[in-house]
């Protein structure tokens, strides 16, 4: 299974009588499911419909709907108003002509207004039902091509993902392994920094330098971070595999990682170890900023 992007394009276009319609839809990120829509006067009914089969379809993303319609060449009926016509020719029988005007030609009656007629096509009820249903089973279409277009983007997605993952785990194990957690690197910084609490005060209690070395001792160890990260990364990896749309419960553990990874920053007090957090860190964020694009 591989994860869907919450972005896509699709567009399904087809033709009911003299009608030429064609849908289209975009999606972007969005924290929730929004459906934006734009239709030509008269179709809201199929509108909504193709709101309700999208609501249905989807999970997450910010949709922007849109339906064109044209009529189609030749939809149109042109008609000689007879009547109009004759008319004008008596009454023009019946004016005097001045001197010098020729007689009306038929190319200048016909551009009178109302002699030539253009009658549009209508299908009636009937006809307007076999619209709606073409345009309500277009945009059933519609959003399965807009699905196959996030499923390919989240197909890429899925594959960066879990390069992602291996890349923090990679440098969690080297973490664990980093020179700096070895019980004697350990046991040399906290001897030197006993020393230096030696040091500030001769007097300094025994039972408060016990206390101080043990809290020395606890900021430097950073395993239950790592713990933690392992754990979160079972999980990532296991969420990516579902048959579901896991986009928000990812993005929940992009922020375990994130702050997981802060934590184990701040403990480090050794060069090599805070590298290997800093590296840490970029991971995540990238791995964070590509879980944003997930429905």
């Amino acid at each position: 299974m591989t994860v869907k992007s919450m972005t896509g394009f699709a567009r399904e276009a087809g033709a009911t009588g003299p009608n030429q319609w064609a849908w289209e839809i975009k999606s972007v990120n969005g924290r929730g499911l929004e459906v934006r829509m734009r239709t030509p006067p008269g179709l809201d009914a199929a509108g909504e419909e193709a709101r309700q089969i999208i609501m249905r379809g989807l999970s997450r993303g910010q949709c922007q709907l849109t339906l064109s319609l044209t009529r189609a060449a030749g939809a149109a009926r042109v008609r000689i108003n007879r009547d109009v016509l004759a008319g004008l020719i008596e009454d023009l029988a019946r004016v005097p002509r001045p001197e010098g005007l020729g007689p009306a030609t038929l190319d200048g009656l016909l551009a009178i207004r109302g002699v030539v007629e253009i009658d549009e096509e209508s299908g009636g009820e009937a006809f307007d039902e076999a619209l709606k249903r073409d345009l309500v089973a277009g945009a059933a279409r519609l959003v399965a091509a807009l699905q196959v277009s996030r499923a390919a983007e989240g197909a890429a997605l899925d594959s960066v993902l879990a390069r992602q993952l291996d890349e923090i785990g990679r440098l969690v194990e080297a973490a664990d392994s980093s020179a700096g957690r070895q019980p004697e690197a350990v046991k040399a910084r906290l001897a030197s920094q006993v020393a230096t609490l030696l040091e500030a005060s001769q007097a300094l209690d025994p039972g408060r330098l016990h206390q101080e070395a043990a809290l020395l001792a606890s900021r430097a160890d950073i395993r239950e971070e790592l713990d933690r990260l392992r754990s979160h990364l079972d999980a990532a990896r296991a969420l990516l595999a579902e048959e579901a749309a896991v986009g928000r419960r990812l993005d929940f553990l992009a922020q375990e990682f994130g702050r997981e990874t802060n934590t184990l920053c701040s403990k480090a007090n050794d060069v090599a170890l805070s590298r290997i957090g800093l590296e840490l860190k970029a991971v995540v964020e990238q791995f964070r900023e590509q879980v944003a694009n997930i429905e």
